[in-house]
């Protein structure tokens, strides 16, 4: 039976993320997933891409807003913003959020040696994600992509086999963190989550709008902000289709609203041969 074993909202994109034993979905993502985020003067997003000292920052939720703490820093109370949203984009997708405010801004640029601003996500139903892969009415936040991001053990369990067999196996076992998935689900094969095209968890059905194409982000170590050459050295020999890599495969939900937890059935609804890869 696959079953969902591990479930993460990460407040703030590109800061750590929170384990949490239940969520409600909702239309753009899990409640609370990606609801803040940095920006340059342009609007641009920052993340831990060119600045992986993000990865340090541990946002916690508060009823009114955030709690920040990261390295050298004082902490800071950051409360939900009110006020008209400013323009903002996620890569090559336009969005918007409202301006948390001087001190928030102060308090991330002090720590990344850069200018930044952080926004807040006033309105999950702003953005669609791409128009290639999803319903005119489906949503996402500030995701780079999609709603949600699926994860398999056994496929991590495979990948890090793969990469203690190759040159860097000095770099085994990487932690789930580097992929920063919502779902972790276990009991699959290995690679299987790349068939897979609906599915269901608790009460909720899901799409699978395509696989996750990776980047440098997942070579950053979530606990140092180090960065080292793994999973994409190995990903790049292994998990090549298309011209990219894969970890993971992205989902939409159906029947937002509804609550998942930790220890729900995952029910494979709609499956083709995965021996192809992952939807792309």
């Amino acid at each position: 039976m696959v079953t969902l074993t591990g479930l993460h909202r990460y407040p703030v994109k590109s800061c750590r993320g929170t384990a949490v034993a239940r969520a409600v979905v909702e239309r753009a993502g899990l409640a609370g997933d990606r609801r803040w985020m940095l920006v340059r003067d342009d609007g641009a997003t920052v993340t831990a891409r060119t600045h992986p000292r993000l990865v340090l920052v541990d946002p916690t939720p508060a009823a009114d807003g955030l709690r920040l703490t990261g390295p050298g820093l004082p902490p800071l109370t950051v409360p939900v913003p009110i006020g008209a949203p400013v323009p903002a984009r996620v890569h090559r997708w336009d969005t918007a959020g409202v301006p948390a405010g001087p001190e928030a801004d102060a308090w991330f640029s002090e720590l990344l040696g850069a200018p930044v601003r952080l926004i807040h996500l006033d309105d999950p139903g702003r953005r669609r994600p791409d128009p290639d892969f999803s319903r005119a009415d489906d949503r996402v936040s500030f995701a780079d992509g999609y709603p949600l991001l699926l994860a398999s053990g056994a496929s991590l369990d495979a990948l890090d086999a793969l990469v203690a067999d190759g040159p860097n196996a000095a770099e085994a076992p990487l932690p789930m963190g580097r992929f920063r998935p919502n779902l972790v689900v276990d009991g699959a094969p290995a690679w299987a989550e790349d068939g897979w095209r609906r599915i269901r968890i608790g009460a909720v059905g899901f799409r699978v709008a395509k696989g996750c194409a990776r980047c440098v982000l997942t070579t950053v170590d979530p606990d140092t902000a180090a960065k080292g050459r793994e999973p994409m050295a190995t990903l790049a020999r292994h998990r090549r289709f298309g011209g990219k890599v894969w970890f993971g495969v992205n989902l939409i939900p159906d029947d937002p609203g509804a609550e998942i937890a930790v220890g729900d059935r995952v029910e494979v609804l709609e499956a083709v041969d995965p021996a192809c890869g992952p939807p792309r």
